[in-house]
């Protein structure tokens, strides 16, 4: 009993590291060493943009040369930050220099609606820690409907989607923002359109695709529960 309970203890962390991991290193790492190089070191936002380009450039050469295939976050977060290096050349008209700060979100919008398109979802590396919660029976249950359920990969594909129009919509609502409002106007409500979107996003997300797959997750999972009594005793006879 003590052997089993130590044993799914370490498969559960180390489920928590596998999700968890790529997350930090390919979305966190480099947006919290932009802050830091601008707002704690003082730098540029060109330099700053740049130093903390190294994690997710190193890891989609790595995923290149090691594993054959491109880092899908670390690519993204990767061109988003050449986007940004290219916008922070822009100067001069201040309504123009709003406008770009959409440049983010279009990119990124951009990114996730193509990952869907080639089958790959980019969202679904930040949905799964939260629906399988490091649980290995969660774990199990995730690959086999991801496998075999199309309702479960058309909510997985949906939830990226969603985020992906959300982005997109919000870079054509900051457009037309800054050439139609007054400057002093936009400098605050940019701040608070991408608020309303991200907050927008998870709703919408949350209801089409995040709260049924994690309905579904449960029903495998107690399918699997229900069915293991039954095995045991097939086998034991």
């Amino acid at each position: 009993m003590t052997t089993n309970t130590v044993s799914q203890g370490q498969s559960k962390s180390q489920s928590k590291k596998n999700t968890f991991v790529p997350l930090i290193m390919d979305v966190a790492v480099p947006v919290w060493s932009y802050y830091l190089f601008k707002d704690a070191f003082g730098m540029s936002t060109f330099a700053a943009l740049a130093w903390s380009s190294v994690v997710p450039a190193a890891r989609t050469v790595v995923g290149v040369v090691r594993e054959r295939k491109v880092n899908a976050l670390a690519a993204l977060i990767l061109f988003v930050n050449v986007v940004s290096l290219l916008l922070s050349f822009v100067a001069g008209d201040p309504r123009l220099m709003l406008a770009k700060d959409s440049g983010v979100s279009s990119a990124i919008g951009i990114g996730i609606l193509v990952s869907v398109a080639i089958g790959k979802p980019m969202m679904t590396a930040g949905m799964k820690p939260w629906l399988v919660k490091g649980d290995t029976g969660r774990e199990r249950a995730w690959v086999r409907l991801q496998s075999g359920s199309p309702a479960f990969r058309r909510a997985e594909r949906a939830f990226s989607v969603v985020w992906g129009v959300v982005l997109l919509a919000e870079c054509v609502i900051r457009i037309v923002g800054a050439y139609t409002l007054p400057v002093d106007t936009m400098v605050w409500l940019g701040s608070v359109i991408t608020i309303v979107a991200m907050a927008l996003g998870l709703v919408l997300s949350g209801a089409v695709a995040a709260g049924p797959m994690a309905q579904m997750l449960l029903a495998e999972v107690k399918t699997e529960s229900d069915a293991s009594p039954t095995l045991a005793v097939a086998t034991a006879r």
